[in-house]
């Protein structure tokens, strides 16, 4: 049975305006309309790339999407930053209307776009509960033998009586969560939201969010850019680049197309100075023992990097933390190296060959000072791919998690 179904639909925005912009346009639309042509605004608005600037002052965010979802099933919609993943889940829980197309939707749907959705802020958890139910369609008796479970769930017992304008953002989404999870809704749908919660409380959603799917049999709609929460959660993906369905299919093949295709597969970071970060990271550039750049490397290739930093305002002692994870952002490991004050730094490692299992890896490095204060982060843009020589030996070390001892040399 079908839960959800997109035809065609399509989402324009005219650049700085609110709605369609101007009485003059609106007029436009109206005078094409009642003489039974088509929106002539529909033929000029450009793709929605955010790295060329464009003619046109009429952008399609989302652009011909069609897809069709069983009851039962949970779906990772994922693309980068700017793709039209969140504008598509407000279509589809009817916060906007669609500029063309149509949706199709069987059940209640429940959706948690933005920590606090549907929240009063004067009112009291106990009531924004109530309020939020009643919004998704549940009636007072649904509530009512829910709210026990609820509370538990939340983690928020104490502050239930307490408005809600007083919760850290961590408490809102947690309320906010329990509620659109626990209520009684065919179809749930949630954005990135989950971020603001701590490590247990992610780890707690997404068991619960299964057994939602796998016990309950309703529909999920998750963005992440976690990619092993996705995998994780979901059995099916779709892949959205500049407002359109760039793959669609069972959520491996999907994560593998936007990790090959989507994530920058450069050898080398380009730096964009912004004088608003205390700290920041000026160069990653990886390369073999020949010194030629290069994101592709055999088994027994030693991986050199090459990196430097700026440090503007901080303190006292500064550290460089740099990670490989796998493609699912699974961390295999993290080493470091604390700095003093120094306003510019330059360094190599070397990561020794035979020590990563053929596999695809992204390169994560972090600034940030032992009090954990995070100054700046680059992680996925630089891509490494170890390629089989015919000399592996994985006898030893953990092979499942792609490391066998890594010793990190520094230089």
């Amino acid at each position: 049975m079908l839960a959800l179904k997109a035809e065609n639909i399509s989402k324009q925005y005219r650049l700085g305006q609110v709605g369609t912009g101007t009485l003059s346009h609106d007029l436009n639309r109206f005078w094409y309309k009642v003489r039974g042509k088509e929106d002539p605004y529909l033929k000029i608005g450009e793709a929605n790339d955010r790295s060329t600037k464009g003619d046109s002052e009429y952008v399609w965010s989302l652009r011909d999407i069609n897809f069709e979802i069983e009851q039962g099933d949970a779906v990772g919609i994922i693309g980068r930053n700017g793709a039209g993943k969140s504008t598509l889940l407000k279509l589809l829980s009817k916060v906007t209307k669609p500029t063309t197309g149509k949706i199709y939707t069987n059940g209640r749907i429940a959706s948690l776009l933005e920590v606090g959705t549907g929240f009063h802020p004067e009112m009291t958890g106990r009531e924004n509960v109530f309020l939020n139910g009643a919004i998704l369609g549940m009636t007072r008796k649904e509530i009512k033998r829910k709210f026990d479970e609820i509370v538990a769930f939340s983690g928020v017992e104490r502050y239930i009586d307490t408005p809600v304008k007083r919760y850290s953002s961590g408490m809102y989404v947690r309320l906010a969560f329990a509620v659109a999870a626990h209520l009684e809704s065919e179809i749930l749908i949630v954005d990135e939201v989950l971020a603001v919660g701590d490590a247990e409380f992610q780890k707690k959603c997404l068991g619960k969010m299964n057994d939602v799917t796998k016990g309950e049999g309703r529909t999920i709609l998750f963005v992440s850019h976690n990619m092993a929460a996705v995998k994780q959660l979901c059995t099916s993906g779709i892949l959205l680049k500049n407002g359109q369905v760039a793959h669609r299919g069972d959520i491996n093949s999907v994560l593998e197309n936007y990790i090959i295709n989507e994530l920058s597969p450069n050898s080398e970071f380009r730096y964009i100075e912004d004088l608003n970060k205390k700290a920041q990271i000026r160069k990653v550039k990886v390369y073999n023992n020949n010194g030629v750049e290069t994101t592709e490397f055999g088994h027994s290739d030693d991986i050199n990097l090459d990196i430097s930093f700026i440090n503007r305002e901080v303190k006292g002692g500064i550290r460089v933390n740099i990670a490989v994870l796998d493609k699912f952002e699974n961390v295999i490991f993290v080493t470091r190296k604390v700095f003093e004050e120094k306003n510019e730094n330059n360094f190599t490692i070397k990561i020794e060959g035979g020590k990563l299992i053929p596999n695809t890896y992204m390169l994560s490095v972090a600034i940030d000072t032992p009090a954990v204060e995070l100054y700046d982060i680059i992680k996925g843009g630089i891509q490494l791919n170890i390629i089989e020589t015919g000399h592996e030996n994985f006898l030893t070390g953990d092979t499942e998690n792609g490391i066998i001892t890594p010793p990190v040399l520094w230089i």
